[in-house]
């Protein structure tokens, strides 16, 4: 694992609070039209999690809330857990004006057993999530420390092969392997690139074998992988829409991995 920055949650903390205030009114989040009853899940992770009403499901890296909440709202006993706290903040504001009962934790994954203690039928996260974790054999222990036996981690994830290029996609980068850390200034961000928004950002990418082998070494059992040659949100530049909530770069349409899922269960 390459060295890193000893302040690297601080600065994602940042980084993460200044984009919440831009998000929370953006068209790309449509807070009303969610508030209105549009659901945030997608149709990925919406197969894989199936029924979860009555379910206790812990949501790592929240943001501020969307997702948790929609898992509310199909029934389940929902907690997002996230660093920023301004992201948390206006989790809260949402969950108690939609009335859904969901539960809201500002923290770093690698902190939370420390503040939590209790198990969950399902881990969720998705989308964007891994790559502010330095080390996944951490992150794979907390999965595995709140999966009740039988519990399942539900993840679907941007693919490691996306994180290699540059924004514009025209060369490589970046190791496709945990190699180095990436520490850029991030200017505007995706739901508004022109955004006056300057922060410092840390990160990393981790390959598949990766995220794979961290949990196979837990001992949870991969149940379901797959890879999707779409991005269900418009979130890179130079994708273009290709059907509902389905995008592909306009120059290499269909010739890409962008997504991909996964489903590990907790033995008993």
């Amino acid at each position: 694992m390459p060295d890193y920055p000893a302040n690297y949650a601080e600065l994602n903390r940042r980084l993460w609070n200044a984009k919440t205030a831009y998000h929370v009114q953006s068209a790309f989040y449509d807070v009303s039209g969610f508030v209105a009853g549009k659901t945030s899940l997608n149709d990925i992770e919406l197969t894989l999690l199936g029924d979860v009403s009555g379910q206790r499901v812990l949501h790592l890296q929240c943001h501020f809330g969307q997702d948790t909440l929609a898992l509310a709202r199909l029934g389940a006993h929902a907690t997002g857990v996230d660093l920023a706290d301004e992201a948390i903040a206006h989790a809260r504001r949402l969950n108690e004006q939609l009335g859904l009962g969901a539960e809201f934790i500002c923290a770093d994954v690698y902190d939370l057993p420390a503040l939590l203690h209790q198990s969950f039928d399902v881990v969720f996260t998705t989308y964007g999530v891994l790559g502010w974790l330095p080390d996944l054999d951490r992150w794979a222990a907390v999965v595995a420390r709140f999966l009740r036996p039988g519990g399942r981690l539900v993840l679907v994830e941007f693919h490691p092969f996306v994180w290699m290029f540059d924004n514009g996609l025209n060369r490589i980068e970046y190791a496709y392997f945990n190699r180095e850390t990436i520490v850029e200034q991030e200017t505007g961000t995706y739901t508004d690139r022109n955004a006056p928004l300057q922060e410092t950002s840390v990160c990393w990418n981790h390959s598949l074998s990766e995220v794979l082998g961290a949990l196979l070494r837990l001992g949870l059992a991969i149940e379901h992988f797959d890879e999707y040659d779409y991005s269900p949100y418009n979130c890179f530049a130079g994708l273009v829409a290709v059907g509902e909530r389905r995008y592909q770069f306009a120059h290499l349409p269909g010739k890409l991995p962008l997504v991909y899922s996964l489903v590990a269960r907790q033995p008993g």
